[in-house]
């Protein structure tokens, strides 16, 4: 969900002419029915429409798909690498939106997927059960019926999904444990942290491959899922992840000119949602980031 700060000049407004009015690009009944299915929170709390705004509310969204927003099939391709009936594992490339949203209603995974499979049932995330972020590399699963999507779902809620990652990182982290609840940064909405109190709890794997005098290749296993957690975990011990624009080191990511943060999900393993058969899947390492990779080795 994106969050926005009520400003004074915007304050007694009824949410849902709030909403329209600083999103013009979408109407007023759009918003209406974002608020009926309680996908716009006001300070954290479920609404109605009528509400009026107040100076420093945090109104958070869920730019969800409605009836008038449709969802269209787009032949992009895909590098699969494999498929059955039941699921298709894909290497997705850096750059790649996993699902439609605000600036990103087209040219996505899930516009690719309903071209591919012609997946069953409706909605935003049509056979998504997990998802990578916009610039992070490499396999991602999806379910091509509902019975293997319940199931998949099951798996990854459950932490039965070995997930294993690979990184540039400013700086060698060297092999540990990080834990810590991670929660929305108060002063930076756009970003996560390490909270003292509330959040949800974090563990993430360490293990460092190579390093020389300034960049490390890490191995990273998360053993929960959180928002930008790898992200988070990695600056939160001072080695954040080369070419991160948010939670990285801007000079250097500049320096070097990496334009993306080198994060690559290399391996996932679980097992199959219809045999029950473990399977495991690699995807290669894109060009940018092997490069690097080689220069550290």
């Amino acid at each position: 969900m994106d969050s926005y700060f009520v400003t004074e000049k915007e304050k007694d407004q009824r949410l849902d002419k709030y909403l329209s009015k600083r999103f013009p690009d979408y109407s007023r009944s759009y918003f209406q029915d974002l608020i009926t299915r309680q996908l716009v929170l006001v300070n954290g709390e479920v609404v109605k429409k009528r509400i009026e705004v107040q100076e420093g509310d945090e109104v958070e969204i869920e730019f969800a798909l409605t009836p008038q927003i449709a969802v269209e099939a787009e032949n992009i391709p895909l590098a699969i690498l494999y498929e059955d009936a039941d699921l298709i594992v894909v290497n997705k490339p850096p750059g790649m939106v996993i699902h439609p949203a605000v600036g990103n209603w087209s040219g996505t995974f899930v516009n690719a997927l309903l071209y591919h499979c012609q997946l069953e049932g409706e909605g935003l995330r049509p056979g998504i059960v997990h998802r990578l972020d916009k610039e992070t590399s490499g396999v991602l699963v999806a379910a091509k019926n509902s019975e293997a999507h319940q199931k998949l779902v099951a798996l990854f809620a459950s932490r039965a999904v070995k997930k294993e990652y690979l990184a540039i990182t400013i700086g060698n982290p060297k092999d540990q444990i990080i834990e810590g609840n991670i929660g929305r940064d108060r002063f930076k909405r756009q970003q996560m942290t390490l909270v003292e109190s509330g959040g949800k709890p974090a563990k993430t794997v360490v293990k460092s491959l190579a390093y020389n005098a300034n960049l490390a290749l890490v191995d990273l296993f998360p053993e929960t899922g959180r928002t930008h957690q790898l992200r988070v975990h990695l600056k939160s011990i001072g080695c954040p992840i080369l070419g991160d624009s948010l939670y990285g080191n801007l000079q250097i990511n500049k320096k070097l000119e990496v334009g993306r943060q080198l994060l690559h999900a290399y391996r996932l393993t679980f097992p199959h949602p219809t045999t029950g058969k473990e399977v495991s899947f690699e995807a290669p390492i894109p060009e940018d980031m092997q490069i690097i990779i080689d220069k550290i080795r």
